[in-house]
């Protein structure tokens, strides 16, 4: 229960009144040590109710120590300005009952507004590393009051080529504030590299690993012949497969905008969404998405990043993704907190050893499914194995040779008759055999 974390009674009324019963297992872990002020470096799947693990604790020190005179005192971090609007949308939920103010710094809305926003002095600033650095190199944001940080989705905003804005950022801050790092994957170097640069004798919560991501997410592979086949198998998949919302991604732009003409054409409600796509286009595909409109979004990883819509329970890799974090982050948003899923990833020749390098990286084996009414021929790379009477053969053969040899080599005392070039076995390249050396006249084998 969330009272046994002795957090403060107005935001006990407020869990109560979002009907907030029991915390998710990222909350019970993260919750208390954070409350006590640790630094937290903390890996946990998108879905898992990570946002509420860091906003309450830092609500609960705001209320606990109130401080009028000071400045902004809690900064978050996120990569994109959808979840900052959506963690916005948070810390005013939890807060409802208290006085506490949150303001929004993103890329992509009125500099001078928001601005103006920051002189009403929030206590709680949420945005993008981009948008905040502009403002504090402006000085229309100060953080020298900062006493908590929060980089949520990290992960995210290296790949996004913000881990040196996040530094700098970092570094405006008090070395003595709290920081609180949360990402969905484990990620590579990079991320240990910004953590260790942040963080100070950080506790490591590890709520889930690389092969046990998205318990409740059924995972298969369909094989493919081709990009046409492909688009039939997605048109039956849509047709088919009861969701009520889906996600389907591609790797470039000229494909996700392909796809969109091809579902439209058979009467699937489709948005495409990629990197040329407008700030409002993306929120009008968002909003169409949970109002209903549309039911299926086709998107690029780089225009996906950041939309959190909780209603999918389809992802289709129309192509693989270039990498296992980024597999993981497409799937994460289906089944999430204990709804069921399913991700479906449409193999052909070219992206078999792509999926194959994803299942080592999770140690997991995808199911394999076929679809009969559309079942192509190509079904994964052949395995060239040699028969066992083939096998035998050659073994005979060898015998044979070393026999031979041993009758009428160099070392036996009688002359050996050498074969002409044209009378040597022909060795064919790359069957497990090398070509025998040329002995010199008179040298024995042995």
């Amino acid at each position: 229960m969330f009272a046994d974390y002795g957090l403060h009674e107005r935001l006990l009324k407020a869990l109560s009144t979002l009907s907030f019963k029991e915390p998710t297992p990222v909350q019970v872990a993260a919750i208390p040590p954070a409350l006590e002020g640790r630094d937290l470096r903390v890996t946990a799947k998108t879905g898992s109710g990570k946002t509420a693990a860091f906003v309450l604790p830092l609500l609960h020190r705001l209320l606990q120590d109130s401080k009028p005179q000071a400045g902004a005192r809690v900064l978050i971090l996120l990569p994109t300005r959808e979840l900052a609007l959506q963690t916005l949308k948070e810390v005013e939920r939890f807060a409802q009952f208290t006085f506490i103010k949150a303001g929004l710094v993103t890329g992509g809305e009125g500099y001078k507004e928001q601005a103006a926003a920051l002189r009403k002095n929030p206590e709680v600033v949420i945005g993008t590393p981009g948008r905040v650095l502009n403002h504090l190199e402006t000085g229309s944001l100060k953080l020298g009051d900062i006493e908590v940080l929060v980089l949520d989705e990290a992960d995210r905003m290296l790949d996004m080529g913000l881990s040196e804005d996040v530094l700098k950022i970092a570094k405006a801050c008090p070395q003595e504030r709290q920081t609180l790092l949360f990402s969905a994957t484990a990620g590579e170097r990079g991320l240990g590299q910004v953590a260790s640069a942040v963080l100070r004798d950080p506790q490591l919560l590890l709520l889930n690993r690389r092969d046990d991501l998205n318990e409740n997410l059924k995972q298969q592979i369909i094989t493919a012949d081709d990009v046409q086949h492909k688009e039939r198998l997605l048109q039956w998949l849509l047709a088919h497969e009861a969701f009520e919302q889906a996600m389907v991604f591609t790797n470039t732009r000229i494909q996700a905008d392909r796809l969109a003409g091809v579902l439209r054409a058979s009467a699937v409600k489709a948005y495409v969404l990629h990197g040329e796509k407008t700030q409002d286009e993306r929120k009008l595909a968002v909003e169409r998405l949970r109002q209903g409109s549309i039911n299926v979004l086709i998107a690029t990883d780089v225009a996906a990043r950041g939309l959190d819509i909780g209603g999918v329970d389809l992802v289709i890799n129309f192509d693989m993704p270039r990498s296992g974090d980024e597999y993981v982050h497409r799937i994460g948003r289906a089944g999430r907190v204990g709804q069921n899923g399913l991700a479906i990833s449409l193999i052909c020749h070219t992206d078999w050893n792509l999926m194959s390098s994803i299942e080592r990286y999770l140690k997991q084996s995808f199911e394999r499914r076929q679809v009969k009414e559309l079942q192509g021929s190509y079904q994964g790379p052949k395995k060239l194995k040699a028969s066992g009477k083939a096998a035998g053969s050659k073994k005979k053969k060898q015998g044979k040779k070393s026999a031979a040899a041993g009758k009428g080599g160099a070392g036996s005392g009688k002359p050996s008759a050498r074969k002409s070039d044209k009378d040597r076995p022909a060795v064919a390249i790359g069957d497990g055999f090398t070509a025998p050396k040329r002995k010199k006249p008179g040298t024995a084998e042995g």
